[in-house]
């Protein structure tokens, strides 16, 4: 098959994920574990397959792009879309990067779902779990390889479904187990601020229509420049919108820190390659129509800016480990959105695929350390002895829950201050952490340090103040990567779980030792001096120039990075933090840090000015309006009402005794009368018929001669 014959599997990278989840789905009750975690890895890891093959097609070929017709879709007045997948060099390194890293978390999955279903007594999900993966997989392929904006959109709200789906994967019991709705209300949060920026979305996909008369992207890029300025303004501003809901920026960032709820795949998955990603890749996509727009650019980069800066701020001050990350890639996400906002296409999308080796990694170490802790605490629960080991730990969860009387007593295995010394327990955890923690803290000559370097010396030309912001941000970065890894793996255990934690299986490991390879090695994707990915991604953004390698600025920003890790060692490492030790940060800055552990009262605020008022409204409408309005006056006043009184007023001035029951008395009488008149003719004898026949004869023969 030649190269131009490869661009016709593209279809398969959305159907490949499609048929692992439908044999799971149908035959997955009569497969074992293994199996059905090797059926949905399979389908992802063809799927890479066929986008390492497209991307070879490219680079062989000129790169130019290719549009592959599948079905027609749409066809209503002057809206005509067709379902049809675009091949260029942008969107297949999105494929490349969501089915390489996904089939990893995939395979990760296997060995985690098997032990995570049985901590929480629940196996049959294990089944699900990969139907809901692979469904994930294909939608956000659907969002990559589409041809329009409308396309984009149904991969756009897929994933959007798939996070709800998977965020709430145990939706009627907490992180530990014991029946909650905190898991299914973290899922309520993401679906629901996800709709405010899809209506942004929206909003700017009937402003292209009406302008354009089409949302391909074809057509939308060659009209741009006939398009008054003013709408090209207001289609990226509303873009803006929808990206701040998908790629978590101010104000709309506050469903992802929740999303932890998720098993720690899902985590990994939405967190670090795709479905937060897909805000800068439709900036990215669009860029034609943000090159046009300078006053957008500067608000995307401001936004990216700040919330770097904001949610770095946050993550200094959490606990839950997964916290940390969370809010970690809401600030990297900044990163991006700034980099792509400024024009600095190349870069942002650099740090996309960097970062989405690096985060993937660090949360799948996360979760091997949730894993670690539960095996200790599954051991100590076993050790103290009562029954099988399942009932063993259920007891101790609820003793522990019923000794201390409250909810944040009871033993986390996700909370760092439970931890200490796990680089003895965990030792190729701890390791494949530290490479993940030293990538996104930008250490040379790790991936993260090419790639976030390469943002801030686009900064530092074009936007000083973004790139101060970035700077902050990314020296916050390094200080809380190293106060993470002090807590976690140094220093003595601060409880007895800790002291028992067991290291990970190689289906864990393995996958998490091929993205830390990635996070060493992926920074030689756009080297300076070499520039492969500018290369790579100037067939499909047209005026994307190779950045120079600033000393000054890398200079900078590890010198900074190296002064925070060893701040972050004085304060947490030199003196470890010892079993209900009060954080040595929370000494020093005292209500600054209560702020930063407390995310700056975001949440409260808008349960506050927009949740609670929310409830009002709905209580208002359900109380006032359909109660009391519709239903005691409307319906039980005004229609009822006036029923029973017009019923009453009838019976009240006889009209029904003297009236309607006359009428119908009358008739009965009126017929009574009549059949008393024609019963006479019915007398029984034959001579009185013969008589009435003759005539009648008589009758009509007179009638005829008359006539």
């Amino acid at each position: 098959m030649g190269s131009s014959g490869l661009f016709s599997l593209v279809p398969l990278i959305v159907f490949l994920p499609v048929a692992g989840l439908l044999i799971n789905m149908i035959f997955g009750g009569r497969l074992s574990e293994k199996t059905i975690g090797a059926i949905a890895s399979a389908a992802t890891g063809l799927a890479f397959v066929i986008a390492v093959l497209l991307g070879v097609a490219l680079w062989t070929g000129s790169g130019e792009t290719v549009v592959v017709p599948f079905a027609d879709w749409i066809h209503i007045g002057d809206l005509n879309v067709a379902w049809n997948f675009r091949v260029d060099t942008l969107s297949v390194l999105m494929m490349l990067v969501v089915s390489g890293v996904g089939t990893l978390i995939h395979i990760y999955a296997i060995g985690y779902m098997h032990e995570d279903v049985r901590f929480k007594h629940d196996i049959p999900r294990y089944r699900r779990f990969f139907v809901f993966m692979n469904l994930f997989i294909a939608m956000m392929m659907i969002l990559v390889s589409g041809d329009s904006y409308l396309m984009l959109f149904v991969g756009w709200e897929g994933v959007g479904l798939c996070s709800f789906l998977l965020i709430g994967f145990w939706y009627d019991m907490d992180t530990l187990g014991r029946p909650s709705f905190a898991n299914s209300n973290a899922a309520k949060k993401a679906f629901i601020t996800n709709r405010i920026g899809d209506f942004g979305f929206l909003i700017a996909g009937f402003t292209m229509f009406w302008w354009f008369k089409s949302l391909n992207f074809g057509d939308v890029f060659s009209m741009a420049t006939t398009i008054p300025a003013g709408v090209i303004l207001f289609i990226t501003i509303f873009l803006l919108v929808g990206v701040a809901g998908k790629s978590a920026q101010i104000p709309l960032f506050v469903w992802l820190p929740d999303a932890m709820a998720g098993p720690t795949p899902v985590s990994a998955l939405i967190h670090a390659a795709t479905m937060v990603t897909a805000g800068v890749y439709l900036v990215a996509r669009s860029a034609p129509l943000y090159t046009l727009a300078p006053q957008a650019q500067t608000t995307v980069a401001l936004v990216g800016g700040i919330t770097a800066l904001f949610a770095a701020t946050i993550a200094v001050g959490q606990y839950d480990i997964k916290k940390v990350l969370a809010y970690s890639t809401i600030s990297q996400l900044g990163f991006m959105v700034a980099a792509v906002g400024m024009g600095a296409f190349v870069a942002g999308m650099f740090h996309l695929v960097t970062h989405a080796f690096f985060k993937a990694l660090l949360f799948l170490s996360a979760g091997s350390v949730i894993l670690g802790m539960e095996r200790g605490h599954h051991h100590l629960a076993h050790q103290e002895g009562h029954g099988s080991p399942e009932s063993a730990d259920r007891e101790h969860r609820q003793q522990e829950l019923s000794d201390s009387g409250h909810l944040e007593e009871v033993f986390d295995p996700g909370d760092m201050r439970n931890m200490g010394g796990l680089r003895k327990q965990m030792p190729v955890t701890f390791w494949l952490y530290l490479i993940g923690a030293l990538a996104l803290a930008g250490i040379f000559p790790l991936a993260g340090f090419w790639s976030k370097d390469e943002i801030l010396a686009d900064a530092f030309q074009k936007f000083p103040a973004v790139y101060w912001l970035l700077t902050i941000a990314a020296f916050l970065t390094a200080f809380y990567m190293g106060r993470q890894v002090w807590m976690v793996f140094f220093g003595k255990p601060r409880h007895a779980v800790a002291e028992k934690a067991e290291e990970s299986p190689k289906v864990i490991t393995v996958p998490l030792m091929v993205l830390a390879a990635l996070a060493i090695l992926g920074g030689a994707l756009n080297l300076p001096g070499i520039h492969t990915l500018t290369s790579w991604l100037e067939h499909t953004i047209a005026g994307v120039e190779a950045g120079e390698f600033n000393f000054l600025v890398a200079g900078l920003s590890t010198g900074l990075a190296l002064l925070a890790i060893f701040l972050s060692w004085l304060l947490y490492e030199r003196q470890p933090l010892a079993e209900g030790q009060k954080d040595p940060l929370k000494k020093l800055l005292g209500p600054v840090f209560t702020v930063f552990e407390r995310k700056y009262w975001v949440d409260e605020f808008y349960w506050a000015v927009f949740v609670n008022r929310y409830v009002d409204i709905a209580r208002f409408l359900a109380n006032v309006i359909d109660g009391r309005f519709w239903h005691d006056f409307v319906h039980e006043k005004v229609i009822a009402g006036t029923y029973n009184w017009l019923s009453r007023t009838v019976l009240d001035l006889g009209v029904d005794r003297h009236f309607i029951d006359a009428i119908a008395n009358g008739l009965g009488e009126l017929t009574k009368r009549i059949s008393t008149s024609l019963r006479r003719l019915q007398n029984g004898f034959v001579r009185s018929y013969a008589l009435a026949v003759l005539l009648g004869v008589v009758v009509i023969v007179g009638y005829l001669l008359l006539k």
